[in-house]
Parts: structure tokens; C-alpha cells; sequence
């Protein structure tokens, strides 16, 4: 009898348990909305979406005939660059040959999980693809819980309770991924809490990953701090473009080891799966990338405008769901909110909302909110959270992405900025409240009165 798939045989790590990026995933839905010619307020895709630098632009185009291979390690004058970049930025001691430049954070951290032993310590909340690509290696993830209450605060405690827990299973957890500023709560780590962070993972033996990606996107509340700095010789620093330069697109990432013989031999094996995947990150986009690692004022300036814009964006929106009663954490640096809405837990049973996904899909269908559910980042989905990005609104397409930057520099007051530049993040605050609304004024009989948008 012939296999149901033939002539495929497909790996547990291939389809089972696994699926697509929710982040892609609402994207493709929220574009395909469009076409359709639907009106939708997208907060559900963080996408940095400022007009690249025109310096940067052209060192791509002056570079476009570059066509050979690079080292699979990257580019020296690359490297030799980042890490003149992050002592300057982040007073981070770094030597090339410690550096490896892949296609973006996303592939390094991948390679790294498969070079490495142990199970993961995860915290909750963390991004969407943390834990999909463990499950691509063959890893065991354990979660590490956090409280609403507490703004979803990753503790020492709670660590140590999913290492004892996972060690009774027998388990090796030996991987911490930490990642700060944060994605999805905008949380960011203070610089005593990475010290007593430190001190524990020395003392345990932990392998940490830092997820950095964030690290100049930052709101002026809390200073960003790497956590290399305080536990060098066991941290893996990551990094990129993506974000600070609204560069995802170009799929540029960098990885720094820590600076002793293990650190040299973790090298070794990303390099050499580096050199059996990707090959080499591609190479225009290096030669561009020694521009903008390279401490041009202009652009270093550009990237703390568009830090400073970020910030008031997504502070406006956070403030907005603090006035509607919306528990939500501050957020002190990238684009993202974690709201819940757990206080309306009997009104939204009524309408048959349960979990954050339900949660999501009615804002979608009934609202035209797009959001994504808590559970897609490691949340309980009976917490009724919900991921929100602040990076599309008034920016969905070039244009206007250029507007809203114009707009910024002819007049940078936050008040009037927002108020007069950015209609679908007041209309998507405006459809929250109607939201909120029809949830503490519900009729004895249940019912609300139906909205419907076109």
C-alpha cells in the first residue's frame, strides 16, 4: 500500500507541530485585505518602515556588480567596522575575528541553536520564532512563566523554578535567549537586574543568547544595556540592520562570541554551518553595510531620529489603551505593546471570546483591527493578550513613510505630530474604545449592537 504522501516522506521537524510565522502569516492576510479594498488599521507586523538612507541606497547601488562569493565569516573591513560600532554605541569590547555577519539575526540564531547542546529557557512572552526554530533543531523549549501583574518581568526566580523543573524531567537546560529591548512587551532590562542576571547564569553555567536587535531603538526611559557587558565570557550578542535603519529587507545580521576558547570553537561551528547553508550573506549588501556601521554623522543622526519617532509613535498608542482602562506595560524601547484584556473576561465569554486568538480574529472581522494573539509569543491564551505593532500605522506604503518623516522634521512636537499626520492610529484608537464600550455596556440580554465597517 503506498504512503499517503508519496512519494514525500516528510521529518517531524518538517510539518508536525510547526507552522508558519504568525507575524508573516497576518501580513500576507492584512495585504490581502487590501486588495480587496478593505480597510484595515494594521498592528499586527513589526516592520521598521522608514525611507532607507540615501547615502546607504547609494553605497548599494555603486556595489550592485559585486557578484563573488564572500568568506562565510563576512567581510573583514565588515567586521573590523562592527566592531568599532559596538564599543562606540554600547561601550562593548569587540575583536573581528568574534564577529560573524549572516543573512539577517534570524538565520545566526538558528545556526547557533543547532550548534549548541541543551534544552532552551524561554521566557514568556518572547518573539514568534524563538521557539519554532528550537523546534526545527530537535530542542526542548521550557518556558520561563511571568505575571500580567508584574508587566511580564523575567525574574531569577522563575528562572530557577523552569531549570529545577526541567531537571527533574531529566532535562539539560542550558540555553537562556533573552532579548532586549523586547519583543512583543517594549520592556527593556536595567542594568542591575543584567548584573544579578549574570551572577546566576556564571554561577549555573549558562549559555546565554541575547537578542539585541533592538538595541538603538530605544524611548529615552531606560538606557540599553548588553548583557556582555556583564557576562562576557558566556554570551552570544546578536544583532542587525533590520531595525534601527529599517533595513529587514536586506537580511543583514551579526553575531559576536564571547572572546575566549570556547567562544572561538562556537565560531568555528556557526562558520561551518554558515558555509553548508547560506554560504555567504550577500555581497552589495556588505559593502553597503561598512557604510552603515561605518559612523557617518548623517546617518548616525538618522538613526536616532527615527529612534526618537518610533518612540513617540508607540508611547501615543500605549498612553491611548491606558485611557481606555487597557492594562498594558510601558514600553521603553522598539514598537511593540503586550495589552490584555483580562478585565473584561465575562463580557467577551459572552461573545463566545475565550482565547487571545478568538480575541484577535473578532477585532479582525468585526473591527478591522489587525493584532496578533499572546499565545503566538508564548503567553497562556487564556490571558487574553494580544501583540501590537506600532510600526504601520500612517506609514503602509513608501509615501507615506515619507510623509510622516517630512512631517516630523517641519514640526517635531509629539502632540500636533500626532494629532495631524496620523489618522489610522486615531482611528484605530477610536475602534478600540467603540471596543471597549461595547464590552462595559452590554445590554441584560448579552446582546451589543452590531458595528459594521466597510
Amino acid at each position: 500500500m503506498a504512503h499517503k504522501h508519496f512519494p514525500f516522506r516528510f521529518s517531524p521537524a518538517g510539518l508536525r507541530g510547526l507552522e508558519a510565522s504568525a507575524t508573516l502569516v497576518i501580513n500576507e492576510k492584512v495585504n490581502e485585505m487590501w486588495a480587496q479594498g478593505k480597510e484595515v488599521y494594521h498592528l499586527g507586523f513589526g516592520e521598521s518602515r522608514f525611507p532607507v538612507h540615501p547615502k546607504i541606497a547609494e553605497a548599494l547601488r555603486q556595489h550592485a556588480y559585486q557578484h563573488s562569493y564572500l568568506p562565510s565569516q563576512g567581510l573583514l573591513e565588515v567586521r573590523e567596522l562592527v566592531a568599532e560600532f559596538y564599543e562606540s554605541r554600547f561601550r562593548l569590547p569587540v575583536s573581528p575575528d568574534r564577529i560573524i555577519i549572516g543573512p539577517g539575526s534570524k538565520a545566526l540564531l538558528h545556526a547557533l541553536m543547532q550548534a549548541l547542546d541543551g534544552e532552551l529557557l524561554l521566557p514568556t512572552p518572547s518573539w514568534v520564532s524563538y521557539q519554532p526554530q528550537a523546534h526545527l533543531v530537535h530542542k526542548e523549549v521550557n518556558w520561563i512563566p511571568s505575571s500580567p501583574a508584574q508587566d511580564f518581568a523575567l525574574t531569577i526566580e522563575a528562572l530557577q523554578e523552569a531549570m529545577e523543573r526541567s531537571e527533574r524531567a531529566w532535562g539539560n537546560p542550558e540555553i537562556l535567549l533573552i532579548n532586549s529591548p523586547n519583543n512583543p512587551t517594549g520592556r527593556m532590562f536595567t542594568a542591575e537586574f543584567l548584573q544579578e542576571l549574570a551572577e546566576f547564569c556564571r554561577e549555573e553555567g549558562l549559555t546565554v543568547l541575547s537578542d539585541e536587535i533592538y538595541g538603538l531603538v530605544t524611548h529615552g526611559v531606560r538606557k540599553h544595556y548588553a548583557m556582555a557587558r556583564y557576562y562576557p565570557e558566556g554570551t552570544v550578542t546578536l544583532g542587525g540592520l533590520s531595525k534601527h535603519l529599517s533595513l529587514g529587507g536586506w537580511r543583514l545580521g551579526v553575531a559576536i562570541m564571547p572572546g575566549n576558547r570556547a567562544g572561538a570553537q562556537l565560531l568555528k561551528a556557526v562558520r561551518t554551518i554558515a558555509s553548508e547553508t547560506w554560504s555567504a550573506t550577500t555581497a552589495p549588501v556588505q559593502y553597503a553595510a561598512k557604510l552603515a556601521y561605518g559612523g557617518d554623522p548623517d546617518i548616525e543622526a538618522y538613526i536616532d531620529e527615527c529612534a526618537r519617532i518610533h518612540a513617540i509613535r508607540t508611547r501615543y498608542l500605549w498612553q491611548g489603551l491606558r485611557e481606555l482602562g487597557i492594562r498594558c506595560p510601558e514600553p521603553h524601547g522598539a514598537f511593540y505593546l503586550f495589552p490584555d484584556f483580562a478585565r473584561w473576561r465575562e463580557p467577551l465569554a459572552a461573545l463566545g471570546i475565550r482565547t487571545d486568538q478568538q480575541l484577535a480574529m473578532h477585532l479582525l472581522d468585526v473591527y478591522r483591527l489587525a493584532t496578533l494573539p499572546g499565545s503566538a509569543f508564548g503567553a497562556p491564551p487564556e490571558q487574553l493578550t494580544l501583540r501590537l505593532s506600532s510600526s504601520y500605522l500612517d506609514m503602509e506604503t513608501y509615501e507615506r513613510s515619507e510623509a510622516v518623516l517630512a512631517a516630523y522634521r517641519a514640526n517635531p512636537d509629539p502632540e500636533s505630530f500626532m494629532r495631524e499626520h496620523h489618522p489610522n492610529m486615531n482611528e484605530a484608537l477610536y475602534r478600540f474604545r467603540l471596543f471597549v464600550q461595547s464590552l462595559e455596556e452590554r445590554s441584560p440580554n448579552g446582546k451589543v449592537p452590531e458595528l459594521v465597517f466597510e
